[in-house]
């Protein structure tokens, strides 16, 4: 099992997390037009160091806890690796999204 990035993330992307992880496995890009993340499931240590930095918690322990976004985070991760990094946004920064509240 590895650690997903959910809907939450979609139109968000704070990247806080790209930023303490050890392996670079979280990629950038677009999806459905907006900005987002993915971890890549080949890539990932399942080292949970990333979980805490979600401003919005829109990391998943587990690709059982959504496996619908499991698979686009499996699905997308290809493509985003190639794409440049992106500079985390401020963790204290209002969500976009209001559905999407800080901690």
């Amino acid at each position: 099992m590895t650690f997903i990035i959910a809907e939450k993330c979609l139109g968000e992307r704070y990247a806080t997390c790209v930023t303490v992880c050890p392996v670079d496995c979280m990629h950038p890009g677009v999806y459905q037009d907006q900005v987002f993340l993915v971890i890549d499931p080949e890539e990932c240590i399942d080292c949970g160091v990333c979980l805490p930095e979600c401003p919005i918690d829109a990391i998943l322990e587990s690709e059982d806890d959504d496996p619908e976004w499991a698979k686009i985070n499996e699905e997308l991760a290809p493509d985003f690796k190639n794409n440049d990094p992106v500079e985390p946004r401020p963790a204290n920064d209002p969500p976009n999204r209001p559905e999407n509240k800080l901690r």
